[in-house]
């Protein structure tokens, strides 16, 4: 049973009757835990059995009143599929800290937060945790590289990272009423597992308060007809609720289809997906695919954008026109394009946040509503006139692997 689906007086009695169903609260450092925390020291690792720990890799350090660790570091909680709340104590009571957080596949959480000695304060955020299985007796149909990912593995898994991390507690609680923003699409929008690769569905967690879920279902190398078959839209239709959005990007992989009714039927099949969204009181939104780095110099998604402006028009639908914006944004850059890339496709860290930071543009003119779960700290941008690189505060994660993303 879906949690997310319960009646919201059934919400209501489940946790008044059981708070402590699917909650855990730990507490780091040498020192005895606040009331109510399970101690945590950092060389309690991760097993199925106990259901937490230090997972993966990196070397935290035990202090007094948190834990640290250099060039990042993972701690898992085994969590059945849905919405989290997760608040995060930072601080170090002798020395400055500067903390980012991810979850789960590099989803960035929490960018670059510094606090001064003896400063501390609570981060709180929402974590989307799944599996293959969808409700019933069917699953999503992996393919064999991201069968291992870790937004697959049945595990709540917080990356920490930065100059000089500093992680003094964590509380986990069901989030049963977060507003849920699911995303469908290919390798520029999904959560890429490793650097150096990323992709804007993985920054834009950032920008939204603790009312707000980004649940990622985009792959790699997908168009609408192999999501479609992956059962990829089947898991979002059986799992969202009435009023959660569910963006979809695709054009990339499509492109590639020969067949002379190919434009045709994807638009048929991106309509259908609509319609079903809508029946089950969801809002679609669609997006246009970001150009490739040889867009500059000429067009190279043929008539796909044009389709899901067609689409958009056709249906009323909010449409962000990321093909659009990133034409400017690329033109902006200039000479410094390369800096965005990791190939002609596909993003870097950097290229990834400007490009999120084009669809929060897109979200605030085209859904207000939504962009009312914004964060305060998060600026707005003009992709006409983007931040430089150097001013990118990102430390990169510790899990790499430079084999290049499917799709192209």
């Amino acid at each position: 049973m879906n949690p997310r689906r319960l009646p919201a007086a059934l919400v209501l009695l489940v946790l008044t009757a059981l708070p402590a169903l699917g909650s855990w609260k730990f507490d780091f450092g040498s020192g005895d835990p606040a009331a109510g925390f399970r101690q945590i020291g950092a060389g309690e690792r991760y097993d199925a059995e106990k259901g937490h720990g230090f997972d993966l890799v990196g070397e935290p350090q035990d202090e007094a009143t948190f834990v640290t660790g250099d060039g990042g570091f993972y701690f898992s909680v085994k969590a059945p599929p849905g919405n989290y709340h997760v608040r995060v104590r930072l601080g170090d009571p002798d020395a400055a800290s500067n903390t980012t957080i991810k979850a789960e596949s590099r989803r960035l959480m929490v960018q670059a937060r510094e606090l001064a000695a003896g400063e501390s304060a609570t981060e709180s955020f929402v974590v989307n945790v799944r599996t293959p299985e969808i409700e019933g007796t069917d699953r999503v149909r992996l393919k064999d590289r991201e069968k291992p990912y870790l937004h697959w593995d049945g595990k709540l898994t917080l990356e920490f990272n930065g100059p000089h991390p500093a992680v003094d507690s964590i509380e986990i609680v069901p989030a049963f009423n977060a507003l849920t923003v699911f995303l469908l699409g290919d390798s520029t929008v999904t959560d890429q597992p490793r650097e150096p690769w990323n992709s804007w569905g993985q920054m834009l967690p950032v920008f939204f308060d603790d009312t707000v879920a980004v649940a990622n279902h985009a792959e790699s190398g997908e168009s609408v007809r192999s999501s479609l078959g992956a059962r990829r839209f089947e898991q979002v239709y059986r799992t969202l609720r009435p009023g959660d959005y569910v963006f979809m990007q695709f054009g990339h992989n499509d492109m590639k289809d020969k067949r002379p009714d190919a434009v045709e039927t994807f638009r048929d099949n991106l309509r259908e997906a609509v319609r079903k969204l809508r029946a089950l009181k969801a809002r679609p939104v669609l997006v246009t695919s970001m150009e490739r780095k040889a867009g500059v110099r000429g067009l190279t998604l043929t008539s796909y954008p044009d389709a899901m402006r067609e689409l958009a028009e056709a249906e009323e639908l909010p449409l962000i026109d990321l093909h659009r914006t990133s034409l400017t944004l690329y033109g902006a850059l200039g000479d410094r394009l390369d800096s965005a890339f990791q190939d002609g496709t596909h993003h870097n860290n950097y290229g990834s946040m400007l490009l999120a930071s084009c669809v929060a543009e897109g979200i605030r003119e085209e859904l207000p509503q939504l962009a009312a779960h914004f964060r305060k700290d998060r600026a707005r941008f003009d992709p006409a006139d983007p931040f430089p690189a150097d001013d990118f505060d990102y430390p990169p994660s510790p899990l790499k692997d430079l084999t290049r993303p499917d799709g192209d």
